[in-house]
């Protein structure tokens, strides 16, 4: 019986209403090539070549620069179109949808609270308690890799993690005997640990807004990062026990204290953090997360002397302009907002010309995706493709990949809170620290001097991460169907 039903599921195709789309996409026209369908990938060939000559040419990254390219990649691509007119009707329907609006909005307002952590110097606080406890080699290594987790998570940026730690902690680290490699690799690692966990990160955003129940609703955040919790906690658990064993190997006692800043009052925001993360995951809620975890914040930070009320919002006269962490948080996220809008443009092109759905069903297809797991080793190769192609920006290569995920999984009943942590997970493990195609190895090389493939040996997380999700795909575990199949 459950064959007949995979074949039918087969036979049937996989036109499942992607993430790009509301419920009136049937009615639109379906876009033309000149050439064929292929020639709709003109965008994304375009955007992926704009990667590699800003990542491997000019050895660059800024979100501003790969909005530009999924821009420059749209004008071009619309040449191909038979029509340029119904073209950017699609791009534009793609940009416009549901999740599109969701994705910018929700980022607008992670930004704020994001701002204000960075604000308070939460990293100082645990180089006081490093520096208090008298921590060496790998033991510091390790409280690294934990400081940075939750540094990342509270502030859902793992590219800002890593110009807020490295420049703290690295220096601290060769200092009382830790391996370079190790010392740089535990950064990385944890700044991607928080960008795959945090309710807050745009990764979690996109991986959750793209998966959707059969009744159109997309994966909800709290939900999600719910079911995330164990995969990240069994790869945590592993990496941070190698970098306390592995950590000081090599490395030099050099004496002496540690030289940076500390202040151990900025634990404080430690509160409004775990608030936030707590009514998130309860209500399943991101909004309400957010509005408690940047009132409490504000409230906090205030009592404690960590800034003051000019620091939150203020005139200045001399330059006729706001000011404050909440302007400058909005501010901060407005360019991964153009890439966001850039991407969803792209895929809005791609799904009104057929290629998601042709993607979809060679893959459903396919023999080796006839049962669940098979569905999901192909989803986890398409994900690491798109995302080492994609120069390692694990956001931009889950809203690509995302939307085939979502018609793959909806086809072999895999809940949408699986699929959103599949592709989350694989996208911020071994993908996303490839040597000379990575943008956090690139930072990290960038900051320490070191070569990518140094950063990237010491990133212990990510390797971790991918074999528990390959791990979690052969076995099973953690899998749940979106709707129970009687008997």
């Amino acid at each position: 019986m459950e064959q007949q039903e995979m074949k039918k599921s087969r036979t049937q195709g996989a036109r499942i209403v992607p993430a790009v789309q509301d419920t009136k996409t049937e009615d639109r026209t379906k876009l033309k090539f000149r050439g064929g369908i292929g020639m709709s990938l003109i965008p994304v060939i375009i955007y992926v070549i704009f990667c590699m000559v800003l990542f491997i040419g000019f050895k660059a990254f800024n979100m501003e620069a790969l909005a530009v390219g999924g821009f420059i990649g749209l004008l071009i691509g619309g040449i191909f179109c038979t029509s340029y007119s119904d073209y950017w009707d699609s791009a534009v329907h793609g940009i416009s949808s549901i999740t599109a609006v969701s994705v910018v909005v929700i980022l607008l307002m992670v930004g704020m609270f994001s701002a204000m952590i960075k604000q308070c110097g939460l990293s100082g606080g645990f180089v006081w308690i490093a520096n208090t406890v008298g921590m060496r080699g790998g033991i510091f290594v390790a409280f690294t890799f934990l400081a940075t987790c939750i540094v990342s998570t509270a502030t859902g940026s793992s590219i800002g993690t890593m110009f807020i730690a490295f420049p703290i902690f690295y220096p601290a680290g060769l200092l009382v005997g830790a391996n370079e490699m190790m010392m740089a690799g535990c950064i990385v690692s944890g700044a991607i640990f928080g960008d795959n966990l945090a309710p807050i990160s745009d990764t979690t955003i996109a991986s959750s807004s793209t998966q959707q129940f059969r009744d159109g609703r997309p994966a909800d955040i709290g939900g999600v990062v719910s079911s995330r919790v164990k995969y990240s906690l069994v790869a945590g658990s592993i990496t941070i026990v190698l970098f306390a064993l592995l950590g000081g190997i090599g490395g030099t006692y050099q004496g002496g204290s540690i030289d940076a800043a500390s202040n151990p009052a900025a634990l404080i925001m430690l509160i409004p953090v775990v608030t936030m993360l707590a009514v998130s995951t309860r209500t399943r809620n991101i909004y309400a997360g957010i509005l408690v975890g940047l009132g409490l914040g504000i409230a906090v930070g205030l009592l404690a002397g960590l800034f003051a009320p000019a620091d939150i919002f203020s005139n200045d006269a001399a330059n006729n302009a706001a000011v404050g962490f909440l302007i400058s948080g909005v501010d901060n996220i407005l360019p991964t907002c153009a890439l966001v809008i850039s991407v969803f443009g792209i895929m809005g092109v791609l799904t009104d010309a057929g290629m998601l759905d042709l993607i979809a069903e060679k893959i459903l297809s396919s023999r080796a995706a006839e049962s669940r797991r098979g569905a999901e080793l192909i989803c986890m190769a398409g994900i690491s493709i798109t995302t080492i192609l994609l120069g390692g920006v694990t956001s931009a290569s889950i809203l690509t990949f995302g939307p085939i995920l979502n018609q793959i999984g909806s086809a072999r009943n895999i809940h949408p809170y699986r699929r959103a942590n599949l592709l989350d997970g694989t996208a911020n493990s071994l993908p996303s620290i490839i040597p000379f195609l990575s943008v956090f190895v690139f930072i990290g090389s960038a900051l320490t001097g070191l070569s990518p493939v140094t950063v990237a040996g010491g990133t212990i997380y990510g390797f971790a991460l991918f074999f528990v999700f390959l791990f979690a795909v052969l076995s099973g575990w953690g899998c749940r169907k979106e709707v129970e199949e009687e008997a």
